[in-house]
């Protein structure tokens, strides 16, 4: 059987508030990945917004009826996944707007999830 990260993650219950809720909509609407370094990068960019803005959308849709720190790792696990294929400038940005999303739910330590799939 394969290892999951998940499984290491320890859950907590999260406090989800109608501020909470706006902060994470206002972050979808946010300009991303603008400090990714080189020339020609509107792809990248574009590719990473849209995985970040997806998972936005997941969260949004959810996160109300499934206020707990497992539930939100576990909407990050298959974004992560697809992540883990980008060159190493692309996942150490992408994990930045992870964690500024954990900020938002005062999540404090993915418990090794994003080291394991972005480190």
């Amino acid at each position: 059987m394969d290892y999951d990260p998940l499984a290491k993650v320890i859950d907590e219950s999260l406090i989800v508030s109608k501020k909470t809720v706006e902060k994470l909509s206002a972050f979808k609407t946010d300009d991303k990945f603008c400090e990714l370094p080189g020339e020609n990068i509107f792809e990248e960019k574009e590719r990473l917004s849209t995985l970040i803005n997806s998972l936005i959308d997941r969260l949004n849709a959810g996160i109300v009826n499934n206020p707990s720190k497992l539930w939100v790792m576990s909407q990050f696990q298959p974004t992560l996944e697809i992540a883990s294929d980008e060159d190493t400038e692309g996942r150490e940005h992408f994990a930045r707007h992870l964690e500024a999303i954990m900020d938002i739910f005062e999540i404090e330590s993915s418990d090794g999830l994003l080291g394991f799939y972005l480190g």
